[in-house]
């Protein structure tokens, strides 16, 4: 795929971009690791539907881009590091981690408005995130995106998906999530077939409205990270953990853990 300058503009000042087309030959290769992920869940593996929620499943999972070989064939021979790595403008993309997200039909739980960032021991604003829907969407049950909130001066505090609590016990550094859908913001909310993508800045504030529908939707992400990325120390626990990261604030995230995949010589 051809990056356009305009495209890397256009990723810079909005924080996300609309790419059609783009995983079309990936589709059932995902969507064989996603049934092997849900088959064989990881230590992260969580059911966010709880009692009161109204039914239905939402099983989100992450971190098993190195044990499930269909991930593993994506990170590396997928085209997504190269063209993450352009739309960043950045010298090499190294793989963070993998998120397999799953509604089920009848599931009226609502992903939260959130950015990424506050979770992570990331900092930076080369960052990119693949959402890659494996079955078709509508502007009903699409990723939502807010155009422009990864240029915000304060990350927003984040929520447990589940119960909506506070993910960190000291969340004072953090700013409070804004009326988003109050119609003062700018929001993507595109139909999308399987293999498009939205590839957005981990900054960017995102969510999705519930799967009311009779089809199930199924959505990989795969997240990247550029040249300015580097640790971050949070308050708390991240998500992912990564226990025993050893690293102090401000490094390049270690490549033995995270590998460069792609580089633009």
């Amino acid at each position: 795929m051809q990056i356009t300058q305009q495209q890397i503009d256009c990723y810079r000042e909005d924080g996300a971009i609309l790419l059609r087309g783009v995983f079309s030959d990936w589709v059932e290769r995902l969507r064989a690791g996603v049934a092997r992920n849900m088959q064989e869940p990881g230590p992260h593996g969580a059911e966010n539907v709880r009692p009161g929620d109204g039914g239905g499943r939402f099983f989100d999972d992450y971190c098993n881009w190195q044990r499930i070989p269909e991930f593993t064939d994506f990170v590396l021979n997928s085209p997504a590091a190269a063209i993450a790595g352009r739309l960043m403008a950045s010298d090499a993309a190294q793989i963070f981690h993998d998120h397999v997200l799953v509604k089920e039909p009848g599931t009226p739980k609502r992903t939260p408005w959130h950015q990424d960032m506050p979770y992570y021991c990331v900092d930076g604003m080369q960052t990119g995130s693949y959402w890659i829907p494996l079955d078709a969407v509508t502007s009903e049950n699409t990723l939502r995106l807010v155009l422009g909130s990864h240029l915000w001066p304060r990350l927003v505090r984040p929520k447990r998906w589940a119960g909506g609590e506070d993910f960190y016990a000291d969340a004072a550094q953090f700013m409070d999530m804004p009326d988003v859908e109050g119609g003062h913001y700018r929001i993507l909310e595109p139909a999308l077939e399987p293999g498009d993508a939205i590839l957005f800045n981990f900054r960017t504030v995102h969510g999705a409205n519930g799967n009311a529908g009779p089809a199930r939707r199924r959505a990989f992400s795969c997240r990247f990270l550029g040249d300015d990325a580097v640790y971050a120390e949070r308050p708390g626990r991240t998500s992912p953990p990564y226990p025993g990261i050893n690293q102090r604030r401000g490094e390049r995230l270690r490549e033995d853990w995270f590998p460069i995949v792609w580089t633009a010589a």
